[in-house]
């Protein structure tokens, strides 16, 4: 569900109307005073798989602040205007985790429609001291035999990172999401 009202450019109520796109008819938020559209489109997100190369290549997974639960996953963020999606991992792993990363190479990209985001995946072979930032509560090391994905998002982008290194992906189920 979008958080927008009203029209960003003359302030009138945004209504579900129709209108003929280059597919062909579309039910987007639009402003009949203006002819404004909200596309909605997918906020692109970064991901990694972080593998320590001064912890025996075990793999850190984190909890966030914001989860109830003990549910661990990847560093993830969000790209900052000018920058490339590599810088952009890169930064959120330092700011999330103090780690320095040695090297990046992509995984995947994958849909997470729930949060109508897109999620662009890395392999990060990261080192030092782990600092955790305000927004991580607590994380955990992992070999690939002994990590678990999940069957959203980023857990997908894990699997891969495992398959592609001969490991058969191990899975869990995400705890029920609260109903209101």
């Amino acid at each position: 569900m979008t958080s927008f009202k009203f029209c960003p450019q003359c302030a009138a109520p945004l209504q579900q109307l129709t209108a003929d796109e280059d597919s062909g008819p579309k039910t987007r938020l639009r402003c009949a005073a203006c002819g404004f559209t909200h596309w909605n489109n997918p906020t692109p997100v970064l991901a990694a798989v972080i593998e320590l190369a001064d912890r025996d290549g075990r793999l850190l997974l984190a909890r966030n602040a914001a989860w109830s639960g003990k549910m661990f996953g990847l560093i993830t963020g969000f790209m900052e205007a000018g920058e490339t999606p590599e810088e952009g991992i890169a930064r959120e792993i330092a700011e999330e985790t103090s780690l320095d990363v040695d090297a990046l190479k992509l995984i995947g990209v994958y849909d997470f429609q729930r949060m109508n985001q897109v999620i662009i995946a890395y392999h990060a072979i990261a080192r030092g001291e782990i600092v955790l930032s305000p927004e991580l509560v607590e994380y955990r090391l992992y070999t690939p035999d002994t990590v678990r994905c999940w069957r959203a998002g980023t857990g997908y982008a894990l699997a891969d990172w495992l398959t592609a290194r001969g490991h058969t992906p191990q899975w869990i189920e995400l705890p029920a999401r609260p109903t209101t």
